[in-house]
């Protein structure tokens, strides 16, 4: 079966992944590869659905592990009816978000035990595991600034200034225990430098796997 490649974006609020997954899209469809870009929470009907009761500021009652549990049973719809049949396909897909948030706001951030959280992600993927991510990092103080410019904060962007302390601690935990699959990007530069980056970052993987040529740089 055709395995395709899967990269997932990941950051705290404001930090520009979805800006930056859109782009990224459109550079590696230009390439010439077979392209698919999704999110998590919310990826179809189903997901969507959970997406919503998560991220109502009127759930704020909302205990850590039962959003844990909504969280995890997205990404096991997600990647039953999206993730493995793109892969199988051999797709590159583009997520923005997938495990790490779990442990980056699940675990350092609400506190919950990451081999209960490993354990509930295990079960919902049945393994899968991105092949790059690509950490986008921003102080949380600007981040938060850039989310509220954006309009009415949702449920996560709510929480208090030291859970987006404890979870951008816990992203750079992450990168420091998975350097080679972890790649850390300054999001602090405009959109169009994090962009550059983002393609300096992936551009050898994508000659040394073979889906592009060297003749692209």
């Amino acid at each position: 079966m055709a395995k395709g490649l899967f990269i997932t974006l990941e950051g705290a609020e404001g930090a520009g992944k979805t800006t930056q997954a859109g782009l990224l899209a459109d550079w590696l469809a230009g390439l010439g590869l077979d392209v698919l870009l999704t999110r998590e929470p919310g990826a179809g009907s189903i997901g969507g659905q959970i997406r919503a009761v998560l991220l109502a500021p009127e759930n704020a009652a909302l205990a850590p592990m039962t959003e844990a549990m909504l969280l995890a049973a997205d990404r096991a719809q997600h990647v039953a009816e999206t993730l493995a049949p793109a892969l199988a396909a051999g797709k590159v897909v583009l997520c923005d978000r997938f495990a790490d948030s779990f442990f980056a706001y699940q675990g350092y951030g609400r506190g919950l035990p990451l081999d209960r959280l490993r354990a509930l992600n295990e079960a919902a993927t049945g393994g899968l595991w991105p092949d790059i991510t690509l950490l986008l990092e921003l102080p949380p103080d600007e981040g938060l600034k850039r989310a509220a410019a954006r309009g009415a904060a949702d449920r996560m962007e709510r929480e208090r200034p030291e859970f987006h302390q404890r979870l951008a601690a816990g992203y750079a935990a992450l990168a420091q225990a998975e350097p080679q699959r972890i790649r850390r990007i300054d999001a602090g530069q405009d959109a169009a430098a994090v962009q550059a980056a983002i393609r300096a970052e992936l551009l050898p993987e994508l000659i040394r796997r073979g889906l592009v040529a060297d003749a692209v740089r």
